[in-house]
């Protein structure tokens, strides 16, 4: 198993760190006091779960001293990685009072500063245990981006690609990100014998096929969508749906679609979506 453990200053971007890790496909726990990590632990490796992320910090109260001795245990059977997330005071302050959020150990009778600088004395055994991040002046695009190098994920696990066809006459998808219009590509509506079909299937992918400027257009929308795929990876989408629209979203359309779904299965999770096929019960 793989066990990730983040901890930190409140404020500091513990939950950003979680999300992207999550995104990537692991099992994410927070604020789980820490004397139940070990029984977390076991219970999901016997599940056969591989991959585990956990937020520890100040909310577990007393229990956090209990965090040090019990590394050497979780080490024992799992490959573990810990982070540990930190700013300057005046940071987290600023971050505290843009959000208008109370710090997990401020009351009526505790100043913000006051808070922080308790924090950091019940963090203090702990801040040396693993890798420190310091995200005074980082933006959270950049520590998504840092959290995924330091864990090593591979950039494109985190996002699933969807391709989705449709017809432009019942109305573009809210949901794209992409929108490519086939409309210009020769159309096997008008072959009465292709008609009734669709673009998945073999006579319709074959008269499609035998047009040259179907295979430049397929090819172009590929290698749109590859040169700019690492962009978007970069900007930490866990989405990108890729539309694309015929008139009726029934030939030329699903065809697109269902061939960019299978050129793009080895580069990132892919879904496929036929949106006028499935409303027309096809």
């Amino acid at each position: 198993m793989r066990l990730v453990l983040i901890s930190g200053m409140s404020g500091s971007g513990k939950s950003v760190a979680l999300n992207v890790l999550e995104d990537a496909g692991f099992f994410c726990v927070d604020n789980l006091p820490a004397p139940l990590l070990p029984q977390l632990v076991g219970h999901l490796r016997d599940a056969g779960t591989s991959r585990v992320a956990v937020a520890v910090d100040v909310r577990s109260g007393k229990s956090m001293s209990a965090l040090p001795p019990m590394m050497g245990v979780l080490r024992n059977g799992t490959q573990l990685q810990t982070l540990f997330l930190d700013a300057r005071d005046d940071a987290l302050i600023a971050r505290f009072s843009e959000t208008r959020r109370r710090h997990p150990l401020g009351d009526d009778e505790t100043s913000l500063a006051e808070a922080i600088r308790h924090e950091r004395e019940m963090l203090a055994p702990i801040v040396a245990l693993g890798h420190r991040i310091d995200t005074s002046d980082l933006p959270s695009a950049v520590l998504r981006k840092w959290v995924r190098e330091l864990v090593q994920i591979d950039e494109t696990s985190g996002l699933t690609l969807m391709f989705e066809s449709f017809g432009f006459k019942h109305g573009i998808p809210l949901d794209a990100d992409l929108v490519f219009d086939v409309r210009c590509l020769p159309n096997p509506y008008y072959d009465t014998s292709l008609r009734p079909q669709t673009g998945c299937d073999q006579p319709v992918i074959d008269y499609l096929e035998r047009h040259p400027e179907v295979l430049r257009m397929r090819d172009d929308i590929a290698r749109f969508v590859r040169d700019w795929l690492p962009c978007y990876v970069k900007d930490s989408r866990s989405y990108l749906t890729v539309a694309i629209g015929c008139t009726g979203g029934q030939h030329r359309s699903v065809y697109m679609a269902q061939w960019l779904a299978e050129h793009f299965r080895s580069a990132a999770r892919v879904l496929l979506r036929h949106r006028s096929l499935a409303a027309s019960g096809k």
